[in-house]
């Protein structure tokens, strides 16, 4: 069902008007149930993982390569060129393809914790590109799960999904919306919980073992860290040993190693 559209006032595109705008988007994609891929290789991805598409929008030189995605679909493919898609839009959709998918519906924090050894927990982390770049970490280095605190920017976020080249798509992942009682929570479910912190008192992530049954790596939202509370309740609070000078990686980057450190063996 391929369309070629030269009118961006046509209604068919509204899901894909000025995405820069992450307010805008947050509302409109929370309100209508969509969420937006960008990319031939995360579209893809998305698609294989079972999630339905609504539409797709696309530059001529894309048909070809997801000929096999569009020709398995009966939703319509709208056709723009590159200059017309970037002024939809509002930047450059460099990768040349986006689609617009149906919201999968959200996991209970029960049915993610049911099977999981290894998860990750992230507490008000806003910035999408490192809820993604954690994704893509944590998919890759064989974790199981992701629990997210309730002011956490959404992974299904255009940016979340892209930096994370498709992982949120293949990673469990749920919101604890009582956050403050987290910490019993993971405990009653048999978890270590190891948090990551630049406490006085916090010992180096080498030294504490990996071989726990089930563990959680904890991790605060950029600039301010973890809260005393998660601190406090934590089975363990660790920290990354550096040189000296320095005290403190990106997030992601704090994820990355504790999740090499932490993986299953």
């Amino acid at each position: 069902m391929t369309t070629h559209v030269d009118d961006l006032t046509d209604p068919r595109l509204r899901d894909y008007v000025h995405l820069r705008d992450v307010q805008l988007r947050s509302s409109l994609e929370a309100e209508r149930g969509i969420y937006l891929a960008e990319g031939e290789k995360v579209v893809r991805r998305a698609v294989e993982a079972g999630h339905r598409p609504l539409s797709f929008l696309m530059a001529p030189r894309w048909l070809d390569t997801l000929a096999d995605v569009l020709d398995a679909s009966d939703v319509p493919c709208f056709v723009l060129d590159e200059g017309l898609i970037e002024e939809l839009t509002g930047f450059h959709v460099h990768r040349g393809a986006l689609a617009a998918l149906e919201r999968p519906e959200p996991l209970a924090v029960e049915d993610v914790l049911r099977t999981a050894r290894r998860i990750v927990v992230l507490e008000d982390l806003v910035d999408h590109t490192n809820i993604g770049a954690v994704f893509r970490t944590v998919a890759a280095l064989g974790l199981d799960a992701v629990l997210l605190s309730p002011r956490c920017a959404d992974p299904l976020y255009r940016r979340s999904v892209k930096v994370a080249m498709g992982a949120v798509f293949r990673l469990p992942y749920a919101r604890l919306d009582d956050w403050y009682a987290g910490p019993d929570l993971l405990r009653d479910a048999g978890f270590t919980t190891y948090a990551m912190t630049l406490a006085d008192d916090a010992v180096p992530l080498d030294s504490v073992p990996a071989d726990v049954d089930r563990l959680a790596i904890v991790v605060g939202g950029e600039g301010h860290g973890l809260t005393e509370h998660w601190q406090r309740e934590a089975d363990l609070r660790v920290t990354i040993p550096m040189a000296e000078g320095i005290d403190s990686l990106n997030v992601a980057a704090s994820v990355a190693v504790a999740c090499w450190h932490l993986r299953p063996r």
